[in-house]
């Protein structure tokens, strides 16, 4: 199993203290940083693009963790890439192709991902398993941050670890919804290894050093 990563997701954030921010989740022992862009076409949100990936790369040392919610990401895929993306994530309602994207983000440098929303079968991930680096189960419908976690996404977690064991793949499971210190501990123990958490770090009573520290000490024991 890979090291459990934790990736604080930066739209949940306080843009006016967007700096002073990624340098709590670095302080705090994030491993990723989690930039969710949505187009407000494949979820209802408009949130941000490769100008704003940019600038938390120029903030921060941590990988950008890139989930495209986004129609057509194969056009943007360079665009990202070029603006600092470690990590770029592609859904696979959105690819007729899914093959051919992942290799297309492999081929710019980047570590290239999956996702599937919560209505999705794990099923529809065959195809492409042996080519990703990475699955991101939304254990939320994706479009709006704070909304409460969804405890059946935990089979279809330990559905894709058991998918990813057949295949002997190293891939990652991250999970990405409702990621707090009580549902951390169950994806872990489903078989997830990296966890996205917004308003759990971001909306912490003692502010983001202290709510990254402490989901950090979970998914880390």
């Amino acid at each position: 199993m890979k090291n459990n990563l934790l990736a604080p997701s930066i739209i949940a954030s306080d843009f006016t203290r967007l700096a002073e921010e990624i340098h709590a989740c670095e302080s705090a022992g994030a491993d990723w940083l989690h930039v969710d862009v949505m187009d407000g076409h494949f979820v209802p949100t408009i949130t941000v693009g490769p100008l704003f990936v940019e600038a938390c790369k120029r903030a921060s040392k941590l990988p950008l963790d890139v989930h495209l919610m986004i129609s057509e990401p194969e056009k943007y895929l360079e665009a990202f890439a070029k603006a600092g993306a470690g990590n770029i994530t592609v859904h696979v309602e959105t690819c007729p192709d899914l093959p051919k994207v992942l290799k297309i983000i492999q081929s710019l440098g980047c570590t290239a991902g999956i996702t599937l929303n919560p209505s999705t079968p794990a099923s529809a991930l065959d195809s492409a398993l042996p080519f990703t680096d990475l699955v991101l189960v939304m254990s939320v419908n994706p479009g709006y941050s704070g909304q409460a976690f969804m405890p059946e996404m935990i089979g279809k977690v330990e559905e894709v670890r058991n998918k990813l064991n057949a295949i002997r793949s190293k891939a990652h499971i991250e999970v990405d919804g409702g990621i707090s210190a009580e549902t951390l501990p169950l994806m872990k123990s489903a078989g997830a290894n990296v966890f996205v958490t917004g308003s759990a770090a971001f909306k912490h009573p003692q502010g983001t050093l202290e709510g990254v520290r402490a989901l950090k000490k979970i998914a880390s024991t």
